[in-house]
């Protein structure tokens, strides 16, 4: 097996055309594809397999006027056939280069408390700071 990792720029829609189960949470939307890889700070690493794509982690650059720029980490998957083989990690270090390359000094992200495997991966990278927090979602 040889992974490579790719940022995914406009134009790669492509590359979604095979998917493995598991690397997101639903089916990709063509036409929700073009917006996200058009969209300014929306920056997505995939892992490709051949080419079947086993492994994602999708992210924005936030810019802020009273705080310096961050990562927000949105999504991170990894295919149920590929599990347990570092692709997870290998996506997220290709995303934390790329947003240094960006100019941002932070990363961060959250997941479920009960989220054992996502919390195992996430520690690794030792983050400075791991708080339990309640998540609001809005229908606007």
């Amino acid at each position: 097996m040889t992974i490579t990792l790719k940022r995914i720029d406009p134009g790669d829609e492509t590359v979604f055309d095979s998917i493995a189960e598991g690397v997101f949470d639903e089916a990709i939307n063509p036409e929700w594809l073009r917006a996200y890889l058009r969209a300014p700070g929306h920056l997505m690493v995939l892992a490709i397999d051949g080419n079947l794509v086993v492994g994602q982690c999708a992210a924005v650059v936030h810019r802020h006027p009273d705080k310096p720029v961050e990562l927000y980490v949105d999504e991170v998957g990894t295919a149920t056939s590929h599990l347990r083989q570092g692709i997870a990690t290998a996506t997220m270090e290709e995303m934390f280069r790329w947003g240094r390359e960006l100019g941002c000094t932070e990363a961060w992200l959250g997941t479920e408390l009960d989220n054992d495997p996502a919390n195992a991966l996430y520690r690794r990278f030792r983050p400075k700071e791991d708080y339990a927090f309640q998540y609001y979602l809005f229908d606007i």
